[in-house]
């Protein structure tokens, strides 16, 4: 496994699915511009919707996904080092080529040592000298290797353990936090006192990247499992392991049973299920078989009173693993993951082998990225706030930032109001959800705060230290924040990240500037297209403060419960038929999305669309809106929604997100319209049709 380990949104009510976050500046230690208070929107100019991306073959309300996008997706081709493409995929691209600009420029403009700029351009060099990487093998990882070695008892173990503990920043989006590390450590205020931060221990130890991926019965979970375990002894083969083939079945039939030890990820998803704050010195008699103690120190954790247990059964399960499997089969599991871990920084015959199990068996992907884009990748994974800076100094004016400040306060006010005017609410519960909405944080851009890196040692030769310092850094970052007050303003994604993000525990939400581009935000077009593509985002991401999840927290980011019985029951009522909505959809033969998995995401599509159609209206301020392309305002509108989610997926691909991630396949996220009462008016969509849903099946929740 390649992916590096990247700060991402807590409780993980994010836009998208994981996506790599790649942007750029200028100059290191750039202060961004500050936003004027006003901006006036500018005249449309352009209708915002791709016209010629349009299959007028197809009726709207037979599939409206096929109609927005059939045309689009006619053309177009998957790229060979891709698992799929995406209106996200085309803004990502744009960022990914103005970092490589920003990035190479910083290494020729010769920065002086020890400033961000300086690590910036040693990061990447060090990434890209393939010549080194090569004449080094696996010198880079010998000491991790002796130390493995070295490992006389499984108190050494345990300590072992403790030391390769790092920071999990997405524990719902991250449910197994796999290579090496057993367990992943979150670290966020109190679920139930808000007043300081606490530690959160979670499930790992995989190197595939869900339990359902060994558990599975289909064939094509089956073909995945055989490949792996030939992937693990190739990978050890090629270390030099005469015993590579035994070994290899002994650490896949480990991580078979730390599989079964798993939670699975509806049961991750509950926060009432994570809300166990364990003594550390209970933890030796609530989950034996860990050396505790040992753990602890090497996790530099011996101060702390309390550790959370996420996923307590699980975690009870894994700890009685390590002490009754061989000590033998833990050291070849660890000697594996450390060079599976590393093995796209190694020379080209591991970082081969790795894309092949990891890009094309499990994501159906033909090419390796070219080495730039990953060493961009990379870089930006390591040093994201200091590229931060630089991106929004040179590529976020400050017109974007307030016009989009000027959305975000209008659909809050829409979703004020419209708690207001929900008849089934009563008025208790009103005024707590128009309370948490009136106090939400809202980021635009970039954080108030950068990330300071002045600790990191980059080294320009060292391409396998520079990622794992990287992540020890991260994680001192994170266990630095441990018994401390919480920063509510702190964001969990870089403003070079695509993507957009609702953090309950802080009630904020966080648009990056990465994702304020065309076709999502674009200044040019009319105020229909961006309504229907990042004011639905806007949307989404307020809704998720009162969606399953957001809804059990109040405006303090408190695990709290503020329904009334007869409330919560009208919602999950309502909640229940959209688990059902999506459960009903088949995206591969047999495999049908999971309703109660993806159900967060669900509903904020759902009441973020409703939320951003209410304010473009009220946008207009009583004006008709104009007839741009040949379209209405309402047809703007709803197309730029279903084509801001226009995707095409490797079938690898997406039943990789089917299985593990909590977001719907955009092509369902597209059909969400069949739940807006003015689609139906808009596109003349009659009962009969394949979408039409009677007015009482339709979904509305807030």
């Amino acid at each position: 496994m390649t992916a590096h380990t990247i700060r991402r949104a807590p409780l993980a009510l994010a836009l998208f699915c994981a996506m790599s976050a790649l942007l750029a500046g200028c100059a290191p230690d750039a202060t961004p511009p500050a936003a004027s208070a006003t901006a006036e929107a500018p005249k449309a100019a352009t209708s915002g919707i791709d016209l010629a991306g349009i299959d007028k073959a197809v009726k709207p309300g037979d599939d409206f996904d096929a109609y927005a996008n059939g045309a689009w997706k006619q053309a177009t081709e998957i790229p060979a080092d891709r698992g799929s493409v995406s209106t996200g995929f085309y803004v990502f691209e744009k960022a990914e080529k103005r970092l490589s600009d920003l990035v190479q420029g910083l290494d020729k403009a010769n920065p002086a040592a020890g400033t961000d700029a300086r690590r910036i351009a040693d990061y990447y060099a060090a990434y890209m000298d393939e010549a080194g990487i090569e004449a080094r093998g696996l010198a880079p990882l010998q000491a991790t290797l002796d130390g493995i070695d070295a490992i006389a008892d499984k108190a050494a173990l345990s300590r072992w353990f403790g030391g390769a503990l790092r920071a999990d920043t997405d524990p719902l989006n991250a449910t197994n936090f796999y290579t090496e590390n057993l367990f992943g450590l979150f670290v966020a205020q109190g679920l139930e006192d808000p007043s300081k931060n606490v530690g959160y221990l979670m499930q790992g130890g995989l190197g595939m990247p869900d339990r359902e991926y060994y558990l599975a019965a289909d064939k094509d979970m089956a073909a995945n499992r055989t490949a792996y375990r030939k992937y693990i002894a190739d990978i050890l083969k090629l270390a030099g392991d005469a015993d590579a083939d035994k070994k290899a079945q002994a650490i896949f039939d480990l991580e078979m049973k730390i599989a079964k030890a798993h939670a699975n990820v509806v049961d991750s998803q509950d926060i009432h299920k994570a809300n166990n704050p364990w003594a550390t010195a209970d933890y030796a008699t609530k989950a034996p078989g860990i050396d505790w103690t040992a753990f602890l120190d090497g996790a530099g954790l011996s101060g702390e009173q309390t550790l959370f247990a996420w996923q307590p059964d699980a975690i009870r399960k894994l700890s009685a693993l390590v002490a009754s499997e061989p000590l033998q089969a833990w050291k070849d599991y660890l000697h594996f993951h450390a060079i599976n871990h590393s093995a796209g920084l190694l020379p080209k015959a591991y970082a081969d082998l790795s894309f092949g199990f990891y890009g094309t068996q499990l994501n159906g992907t033909t090419q390796q990225r070219d080495r730039w884009k990953r060493g961009i990748a990379a870089t930006d994974a390591a040093l994201g706030d200091a590229i931060g800076q630089l991106y929004v100094k040179q590529y976020f004016p400050a017109s974007s930032k307030a016009r989009v400040e000027g959305m975000v306060n209008n659909i809050l006010a829409t979703f004020r109001d419209g708690v207001d005017k929900l008849a089934w609410m009563t008025p208790e519960t009103k005024k707590t959800a128009k309370a948490k909405a009136e106090s939400m944080l809202v980021g635009v851009g970039y954080p108030d705060a950068w990330r300071d890196y002045s600790s990191f040692e980059v080294k320009r030769d060292d391409p396998v230290g520079n990622r794992l310092r990287a992540e020890e850094a991260e994680y001192r970052h994170q266990t630095a924040k441990l018994g401390k007050a919480p920063d509510k303003k702190e964001w969990w994604m870089t403003p070079q990240t695509v993507n957009a993000v609702q953090l309950p525990l802080q009630n904020a939400m966080n648009f990056p500037a990465a994702i304020l581009e065309a076709p999502f935000f674009d200044p040019a077009a009319d105020d229909a297209a961006n309504y229907g593509s990042i004011g639905a985002v806007i949307g989404h991401e307020v809704s998720h403060g009162f969606d399953n999840l957001g809804s059990e927290f109040d405006a303090e980011g408190r695990l709290r419960n503020w329904w009334t019985p007869e409330d919560a029951a009208h919602f999950k009522a309502a909640t229940d038929k959209l688990v059902a909505q999506y459960d009903a959809y088949e995206a591969l033969p047999g495999l049908h999305l999971n309703g109660k998995q993806t159900l967060g995401e669900n509903i904020a599509d759902v009441a973020g669309l409703q939320a951003a159609y209410t304010a473009y209206h009220a946008s207009l301020g009583g004006k008709p809106a104009p007839v741009i392309d040949g379209l209405t305002g309402d047809e703007r509108f709803f197309l730029a929604f279903a084509q801001a989610w226009r995707a095409k997926q490797r079938d690898a691909a997406l039943r990789a997100q089917v299985v593990g991630d909590g977001h719907a396949p955009a092509r369902w996220r597209a059909l969400t319209v069949r739940n807006i009462d003015a689609w139906y008016e808009t596109f003349k969509v009659a009962e009969g049709e394949k979408l039409y849903l009677k007015p009482e099946e339709r979904v509305r929740i807030w």
